[in-house]
């Protein structure tokens, strides 16, 4: 039997303070190998761009070979960081991501999110450093979130009846990395094609600045540094947790194979994004978007999955909150990386490829479409719903209401997980690479490389 949580405001603080130190012991310790390698990737190269003279796709971070990814628009938007020292930059980054993640959780639970009090949501924002891409967002210093919260900023516009300002979110994401654009598509799979062309012409009007800034440097990206995968990192390195990855650890090189798994990947996609947006369910639709992007493109590394968040949202919403919890769990196991020097035989290809399962299970069994009758989003009908009921695993609630959590993973997908949907109220692109030189044979998350591409070979 599950023991009972406290259930007095006493016993809860003293419960919150323990798991708190906990957490930051943990995150003091195994995260923060990672040393904000992404974002001394960003500063380098802007610092290079604007105070030396240097262009941006041609800093390197010193002792790796791996430099700036992105789209022009991208290092345009982080001019700021010239600004500022590396620490300050660190410290704004971590800020930053704080923000973002509120956002996210606050457009995931909707008008609802008054309701879970100061004990829920330390609860969650305790479990939350656990999910290993979350944790490696942050210690990268990656962008990740930040993009999340600006595209789900749209799922909750089309979700209240405001459709007519969405695609903006989408178009400065889309600008910013390539992966966002996947949620164009979205747009038009869902006959939205006003806010498809917003999202458009923000992405071409931000890329076209970008250009106007530097044109040099747009030139490059987009005929020679786009195209060069030695610049992002090995694609069967174990943290690739993509189709391409899943393949390149089997030793399959062949891009047509690639190419077909994608073709089916988009399929299945566009037929449940049609069905989730035909039953205005667009926190599963922008859900199964993020999923689809996570498995197509070519680079998906762990801190990428942090776009799986509205999977658990919606899982929660459908009374699956034991799914939820489970799936969650793993993925804040680091279980990947167990295969790290090793990802051969039937063991190595089940179990270093585990977060790319999940993604893929995901996709094909999300639930969608399960509103109540008359309560379709994305119109401007003014009644609300609340989320399903979930008799098995209660949701975390205010701090003077005596309730009985029964899990801790529970808990934090319950938290995040009471959707916007269904209320009218409320590539190579990557980065990151190898930080130090990691041991012969890191086994744990304590001993392992603090990089996602140790020792890359030749692409």
């Amino acid at each position: 039997m599950t023991p009972a949580l406290p259930r007095t405001d006493r016993g809860r603080l003293l419960l919150v303070l323990a798991l708190a130190t906990l957490v930051t012991l943990f995150t003091a310790t195994v995260p923060l190998l990672r040393d904000w390698f992404d974002l001394r990737v960003y500063y380098g190269s802007i610092d290079s761009w604007v105070h030396h003279g240097g262009r941006v796709y041609d800093y390197r971070v010193p002792g790796t070979p791996y430099g700036f990814t992105y789209p022009p628009f991208a290092a345009v938007a982080m001019l700021p960081m010239a600004l500022l020292g590396l620490h300050a930059a660190i410290a704004v980054a971590l800020l930053l991501n704080l923000a973002a993640l509120a956002v996210v959780l606050r457009l995931l639970a909707g008008p609802d999110w008054r309701h879970h009090g100061w004990y829920g949501w330390v609860l969650t924002a305790c479990l939350l450093a656990l999910f290993e891409p979350l944790r490696d967002t942050f210690s990268f210093g990656q962008v990740n979130l930040l993009l999340l919260a600006l595209v789900l900023a749209d799922a909750t516009l089309l979700a209240t009846g405001r459709g007519r300002l969405a695609g903006v979110g989408i178009g400065l994401a889309a600008a910013i990395k390539l992966t966002p654009a996947l949620f164009i598509g979205l747009l038009l799979v869902a006959g939205r094609r006003r806010a498809a062309a917003v999202a458009t012409a923000v992405a071409a009007g931000a890329t076209a600045l970008a250009a106007g800034v530097d044109p040099d440097a747009s030139r490059f990206y987009w005929t020679e540094a786009l195209w060069d995968t030695d610049r992002v990192g090995r694609l069967g390195y174990v943290s690739n947790q993509s189709v391409q990855g899943v393949l390149a650890r089997l030793g399959e090189p062949d891009r047509a194979v690639w190419a077909v798994a994608v073709l089916l990947i988009l399929g299945v996609w566009g037929l449940r994004t049609r069905r989730a947006a035909a039953a205005g369910d667009w926190t599963a639709a922008f859900a199964l978007t993020g999923l689809a992007a996570c498995l197509v493109s070519p680079i998906t590394w762990v801190h990428h999955l942090v776009w799986l968040l509205p999977s658990f949202a919606v899982l929660v919403r459908a009374g699956r909150p034991r799914v939820a919890g489970a799936l969650y769990g793993v993925l804040c196991t680091s279980v990947v990386w167990l295969w790290f020097d090793d990802a051969s035989g039937v063991d190595g290809f089940l179990g270093s490829n585990t977060y790319a399962w999940i993604t893929l299970g995901l996709l094909l069994w999300l639930p969608v479409g399960q509103l109540r009758p008359g309560l379709r989003t994305g119109s401007r009908s003014t009644s609300t719903t609340t989320a399903a009921p979930v008799p098995t695993a209660p949701a975390i609630s205010p701090a003077s209401v005596q309730t009985d959590p029964r899990s801790a993973c529970t808990a934090a997908a319950t938290a995040g997980g009471v959707v916007t949907a269904g209320r009218a109220g409320g590539a190579p692109s990557e980065p990151t690479a190898s930080t130090f030189p990691a041991d012969p044979k890191p086994q744990s998350s304590s001993e392992r490389a603090s990089s996602y591409t140790a020792d890359p070979s030749p692409s």
